[in-house]
């Protein structure tokens, strides 16, 4: 039935008006025969025949196959063709060091200049965190923590709680002279993290101790290192705790416990939260 259908219609297109190419191809030229699969071909120039490469010197296209002589493009850096590079015939020099930490150093005038502008408020029951620092501007994004270092020690006369990653000496002295402590507390970057962006953790991370090269530093009690039973006894009675893992885990778990209970609701946060929001 297919077959009569097409040769009624074309026997029609082509008695009414002439075909045009594209046409012809698909109809032969003679009204009333299909066209053949046998008839079929591409058109012209839509196709080029395959070149052949590597059949002998005579085709023009043997042997190198027109690629000529090629030399290596993998050589990697430094090779010397086989011989012990320079890189390798000179000794190793110096080593790094991976216990190294990168901490900011904050002096007691920078402290003492926030205070005064009200930037920064003490604390008369609880300590000033690196948290705090960073969020009335005193520092920016301390990676591994933040030293207290005692350039203006002279004219210090702030009472002030602080809870830093390291303090000299001088710096110590100064602020306890004033009416205030410090407390040397170790960070990983691990627990930088959680302190300074707790809204990014479902669940707040244990602080990890201090691996042996520096443990001994906060152990000391002239370093005012928090593992000291005398800085521990000491802030126990002033504050209640030793650091400010505590508070911090509690505030963090009443945050959550709201977002949970938002979540319930379908309700969504606000905001993405930069800082501890706890009703």
């Amino acid at each position: 039935m297919l077959s009569t259908f097409l040769k009624r219609n074309v026997s029609v297109v082509a008695a009414t008006k002439p075909l045009i190419n594209y046409q012809a191809r698909f109809a032969s030229t003679e009204a009333g025969r299909l066209l053949a699969l046998n008839e079929l071909s591409p058109m012209e120039g839509s196709t080029r025949k395959r070149r052949r490469w590597g059949r002998g010197t005579g085709s023009g296209r043997g042997k190198m196959c027109g690629y000529g002589h090629q030399k290596s493009r993998s050589t990697p850096f430094g090779f010397e063709g086989g011989q012990t590079p320079l890189y390798k015939r000179l000794p190793k020099i110096g080593f790094k060091n991976h216990t190294h930490r990168d901490l900011l150093g904050v002096n007691l005038s920078t402290i003492q200049e926030y205070v005064a502008l009200g930037k920064l408020v003490p604390k008369q029951n609880d300590m000033i965190t690196m948290r705090d620092l960073v969020r009335a501007g005193v520092t920016t994004n301390p990676q591994d923590g933040i030293k207290l270092l005692g350039q203006g020690a002279e004219k210090f006369n702030v009472s002030i709680h602080l809870e830093v990653t390291q303090a000299s000496r001088t710096a110590i002295e100064a602020v306890e002279k004033a009416g205030g402590t410090v407390t040397c507390v170790h960070f990983n970057k691990l627990a930088m993290r959680a302190l300074l962006k707790p809204h990014k953790f479902e669940i707040l991370p244990w602080r990890a101790r201090p691996i042996p090269t520096i443990m001994q530093y906060y152990l000391d009690k002239d370093n005012s290192g928090y593992m000291s039973p005398e800085i521990q006894i000491r802030n126990a009675k002033l504050f209640g705790h030793v650091t400010s893992e505590a508070k911090y885990r509690a505030e963090h778990e009443a945050f959550m416990t709201y977002i949970r209970s938002l979540k319930k609701e379908g309700k969504k946060f606000p905001v993405r939260p930069t800082r501890l929001i706890v009703n």
